[in-house]
């Protein structure tokens, strides 16, 4: 009999086993048994074609419409070209030096069609996909009967199709040891969730679509029950470790701060902020999120609990993604609180502090200076990139940390921050992101962190409007493109030009497989210079430029002396030109939703509306052209957020996007199963407050281990 521990090569032969372990990180049965079907067709009922990916590996359900066999251009070989449909929409297969398949190829026949879907013409195709056809009068399969009338389609990969791992876990399910369920009976009882053994046959086997619902509500709870159980033990360790008590201390920095405040706070600010107040008086660490579109205060609600937190005694660090940004919040912080960050300085007030800028490509005096000021307690704000984390950069008396942008930061870097409090203490945490998620989202992904908003729209800010321009079907637009962005310049305007690379990669990073290397700033910058945009003053920005070139190039924008800046995302965050109003993005379909909402947040930012224009080479009908049109459809962060996560499949929040591993959730939806998740967290809570080990809850551990892989989980711990 066979049990979800046992590894693979032993019931599935080596070969195999060595296949799904390489293309699929596949080990044990557990791991098979939870590489659920990615969809299901009922026979009959076709695949709907619209919405495939350029370079995905898809499987579909379809029926041929068309068979043509020509000869190859050369005379040598032939093509043999099937058109699929779905009813709706069709989709091309070709076939090279294979025209014996034309006798079992035949019009009005239905199949399994798996491949990696390219593009030729301008159109999806699928070049020598493997095929596997059902018969139309007997309802079976030409390979073995063992498809049902509900066919599952699994997620699969070049030399793993999916009817090869139905196989496997048919193989194994006929094997497989009814053990002891994992989740607890009285967990099972109180929410009617079906046996482990009954669900995992039904997700994989099901009876009817009733028997398939009941299978993934169970498949379900194990997602969230993982996930939740390891963001409770996590939450449970923080609190172990206290923080610092920061209490408003009266007559200090914030209260001259906010009696020079030349505008009213918001409703918003104010309330967020006397929340953060209340935490960060308290030696339980505060570990909140601040979300909120661009320009809406978040700096303003950092700063005054930066400024209490000084007041108090202690430090305060503000981390940023990029030097550029770093350098920005450093500027922006000085002119904010002007002589009450010149402590020691002519013209200082009384009762100031000293703020100081620690970045990773500092000249050596400057660096000695920012770490002595730093490590004596001297300076009281510090901001900097990751290089504020590093062993070499002590602290007086570290009490609260501001980490903006906390997506761009890697797991290392976020997870040294908690070490950083002075006597065995823990910083107070507040993270911001200008880029809104859903709750159900921030419950799972930032489940460890208490959730605050701010709402508003930014004040001052005009309208941008956003294009879509699909090169690859009407490339005379580009031309227009070019012609735009010179039109801005011609009424005084300046542009942005992003491109997904720099240029000076080592030919490893320069793209992959049948991909084109993405556009690059030290390619695309002369070749404006010397073509479309010749004449106009263009300047380039990159993450590897030298810190004081980078400063110049900012400046000198900022100042009018450039009329277009070609940058990388660089440029993604903070980056403030209100002179600047029109942007182009080049393989826009290179970027994330929430990157490409960033990113335009730079245009528009002054009394003119902005323009933002998204150049692809992606195909119509892909889902890389549906997600670029959902950013076209709004700008409103908290709606697109929405439609973001409407658009990805599910478990990619969780998945290789944010840690390079296998995706967690593939039942459990963000936006659908919110009661799910939340009764999860409650409970997960519960347990490890009596159990944080889980050394009495033995099913609980093992679940985590089968449904959280242990990089995972190692992962989630150090978010």
């Amino acid at each position: 009999m066979t049990v979800l521990r046992d590894e693979l090569p032993l019931l599935l032969g080596a070969k195999m086993a060595k296949a799904l372990a390489e293309g699929l990180n596949i080990h044990t049965v557990a791991d098979l048994l939870r590489h659920y079907p990615r969809r299901y067709a009922e026979r009959g009922e076709l695949t709907d074609i619209a919405g495939l990916e350029l370079g995905e590996h898809v499987t579909v359900l379809a029926k041929i419409e068309s068979v043509n066999r020509r000869r190859m251009k050369s005379k040598y070989g032939t093509i043999l070209e099937l058109v699929l449909t779905d009813g709706k929409r069709s989709l091309s297969c070709a076939f090279f030096n294979q025209a014996w398949r034309e006798k079992e190829l035949q019009v009005g026949k239905t199949g399994l069609f798996a491949g990696k879907v390219n593009a030729f013409r301008n159109k999806l195709q699928l070049a020598n996909p493997e095929y596997e056809l059902l018969d139309a009068t007997s309802g079976a399969s030409t390979m073995d009967d063992f498809l049902g009338e509900i066919i599952p389609v699994y997620p699969a990969v070049q030399g793993v199709n999916s009817w090869s791992i139905a196989r496997c876990v048919r193989q194994v399910l006929d094997t497989l040891e009814r053990e002891e369920d994992p989740m607890p009976a009285e967990l099972l009882t109180q929410y009617g969730l079906a046996d482990l053994f009954d669900a995992l046959h039904a997700i994989h086997r099901p009876a009817s679509w009733g028997h398939l619902d009941e299978a993934r509500k169970r498949l379900k709870w194990d997602e969230a029950m993982a996930v939740q159980l390891i963001f409770a033990q996590r939450r449970f360790s923080a609190v172990s470790r206290p923080a610092r008590a920061c209490p408003p201390n009266g007559g200090g920095l914030l209260d001259a701060f906010d009696a020079k405040l030349p505008f009213e706070l918001t409703a918003g600010q104010r309330e967020v902020g006397a929340k953060i107040a209340e935490e960060l008086s308290v030696e339980h660490p505060m570990n909140r999120l601040l979300q909120g579109e661009v320009g809406s205060g978040k700096t303003i609600v950092a700063l005054r609990a930066m400024l209490q937190v000084v007041d108090s005694g202690r430090q305060a660090a503000m981390l940023a993604p990029t030097e550029v940004l770093a350098a920005q919040h450093a500027r922006s912080l000085r002119e904010m609180l002007g002589e009450l960050a010149m402590a020691g300085e002519l013209g200082g007030a009384e009762i100031a502090t000293k703020l100081t800028l620690l970045t990773g490509s500092m000249g050596a005096k400057e660096r000695k200076q920012a770490l002595l000021d730093t490590a004596s307690g001297a300076a009281g704000i510090v901001v900097g990139t990751h290089a504020l984390i590093q062993e070499t950069v002590s602290f007086a008396d570290l009490g609260f940390v501001v980490v903006d942008e906390q997506h761009r930061f890697g797991v290392e870097q976020r997870d040294a921050l908690r070490s950083r409090g002075a006597d065995f203490t823990s910083p107070h945490v507040l993270v911001m992101t200008a880029t809104p998620i859903p709750r159900t989202v921030a419950m799972t992904v930032y489940g460890d962190l208490e959730i605050s908003s701010l709402r508003e729209m930014p004040v001052g800010r005009s309208p941008i409007s956003t294009t879509v321009v699909p090169v690859a079907e009407k490339p005379a637009w580009l031309d227009r493109v070019w012609g735009r962005v010179a039109e801005e310049v011609g009424k005084g305007h300046q542009a942005y030009v992003v491109c997904p690379r720099i240029g000076d990669e080592p030919p490893s990073d320069k793209g992959g497989g049948d991909k084109r290397p993405a556009l690059a700033v030290l390619d695309v910058a002369p070749e404006l210079e010397g073509g479309p945009l010749a004449g106009l003053r263009i300047g380039v920005l990159h993450g590897r430029m030298p810190s004081d070139d980078k400063d110049k190039v900012m400046r000198a924008f900022a100042a009018g002396k450039l009329d277009v800046l070609v940058a990388t995302t660089v440029i993604e965050v903070g980056v403030n030109v209100p002179n600047a109003t029109a942007m182009v993005i080049m393989d826009a379909d290179r970027f994330g939703v929430s990157q490409l909402h960033q990113l335009r947040g730079r245009v528009g930012r002054g009394s003119v509306a902005g323009l933002c224009l998204l150049v692809t080479e992606a195909l119509d009908g892909t889902a890389t052209r549906e997600r670029l049109g959902a950013v076209e459809s709004t700008t409103d962060g908290f709606e697109l957020s929405r439609l973001d996560l409407e658009l990805r499949r599910e478990g990619d929040i969780l998945g290789a996007a944010q840690s390079g591993k296998r995706s967690t959730l593939k039942l459990l939806s963000l936006l659908r199963d919110e009661d799910v998740i939340a009764e999860a967290r409650d409970k997960a809570q519960r347990i490890v407050a009596e159990d944080p080990a889980l050394g009495s809850h033995l099913g609980l551990a093992h679940l985590v281990a089968d449904v959280v892989d242990a990089d995972r989980a190692e992962y989630l711990e150090k978010t």
